[in-house]
C-alpha cells in the first residue's frame, strides 16, 4: 500500500456498478433521504455536494428540494459521477468533478454544502473544512454524516474481522481504519474550528438497519464494491472470490444465509458558517 494511501480514495475499475447497486441501498439510502430532508428545511437557494460519489444523495436531493435550488454534485473519482450521471435525477443537476481540498468555485458562491460519507476521505480534515467554508456564503449551512465505530456497525464489523483471520500477517483494515475512523465528537468539532467554523455544531446519532436479501450480497458488497477490494487484492489477486465467500460465511453465523438485518449508526453534523 502506497504511504499517501490513495487505494484508499479510489473508485473505479467494477466498484461504481457493485457500489451502486448493492452498497446503496445496503447502508447508505436512508442516511441519504435522512440528510436529504434535513436540507429542505434550511431555504437555501444553491446547495454544492461534495464526494457525491454515484448520487443518492444528489437523487434525494433533486426529488426533496424545491425546484428552484440549484444542485451542483461534484466528486474526486469522475468513474463515479459517470455513474451517477447515467442513472440520471428527477431533474437537472450539475456534475462537475471536483477534489475537496481544491474546488474550483468562487468564494461564497453556495448557501449549503452536502456531504454523504465524505468528510472520512478527506486527506486533511480541517483544511478540507477550511475550502468547504471558502466556497459558502456567510450564514451558510454545512450537513454531513459520518458513520460511528465499526463495533455499532454489523456488517462492516463481521467482514473486518472475517479478513483479519483470511489475512492474520497483515489484514486489511480500510473499514475500520477510513469509513469508521472519523466518529470522536472532540475531533470533529476541533477540526471543523480549525476549518473556520464554530466548534458548537449539532452533532446526533442516527440509527438504522441494515438489510438485505442474501449474505452473499452484503459480501459482495463490502469486498468487491468499496475500496477494501484493492486491499484485499494488495494482498492475493487470486483471493478476492474466496474473500467475498469467507466474510459471507461470517456473517451467515450470526444472521442467516437469506434476510440478513443488521444494525447501522452513524452521525449527522450540522453548523452554520460564520456571517
Amino acid at each position: 500500500m502506497s504511504g499517501t494511501r490513495e487505494p484508499d480514495r479510489a473508485f473505479d475499475g467494477s466498484i461504481p456498478e457493485i457500489y451502486d447497486e448493492l452498497m446503496v441501498p445496503l447502508i447508505f439510502a436512508v442516511y441519504a433521504a435522512d440528510l436529504a430532508a434535513r436540507l429542505t428545511e434550511i431555504g437555501a437557494t444553491s446547495v454544492l455536494e461534495v464526494a457525491a460519489g454515484t448520487g443518492v444523495l444528489t437523487r434525494e436531493m433533486s426529488t426533496r428540494l424545491p425546484t428552484a435550488v440549484e444542485i451542483t454534485a461534484t466528486d474526486l473519482n469522475q468513474p463515479m459521477l459517470d455513474h451517477a450521471a447515467r442513472i440520471g435525477t428527477s431533474r437537472p443537476v450539475q456534475w462537475r468533478q471536483a477534489d475537496v481540498m481544491d474546488l474550483p468555485f468562487e468564494e461564497e458562491s453556495f448557501d449549503a454544502v452536502a456531504c454523504q460519507f465524505g468528510a472520512m476521505f478527506f486527506p486533511d480534515k480541517a483544511a478540507g473544512f477550511a475550502e468547504i467554508r471558502r466556497v459558502l456564503r456567510p450564514g451558510g449551512t454545512l450537513a454531513f454524516n459520518v458513520w460511528d465505530r465499526i463495533e455499532t456497525n454489523d456488517f462492516a464489523r463481521i467482514v473486518t474481522d472475517a479478513l483479519g483471520e483470511m489475512f492474520p500477517d497483515d489484514p486489511p483494515t480500510f473499514m475500520a481504519r477510513v469509513p469508521h475512523g472519523y466518529h470522536d465528537d472532540a475531533v470533529i468539532r476541533a477540526d471543523l474550528a480549525a476549518g473556520g467554523f464554530s466548534p458548537r455544531a449539532s452533532i446526533v446519532a442516527v440509527e438504522a438497519r441494515s438489510r438485505a436479501a442474501t449474505a452473499d450480497i452484503v459480501a459482495t458488497a463490502y469486498c468487491k464494491g468499496t475500496p477494501l477490494r484493492s486491499e484485499i487484492v494488495a494482498r492475493d489477486p487470486h483471493r478476492l472470490d474466496e474473500a467475498a465467500a469467507r466474510t459471507a460465511a461470517a456473517i451467515e453465523r450470526v444472521h442467516g444465509r437469506t434476510d440478513v438485518d443488521g444494525q447501522i449508526r452513524a452521525y449527522v453534523v450540522t453548523v452554520t458558517a460564520p456571517a
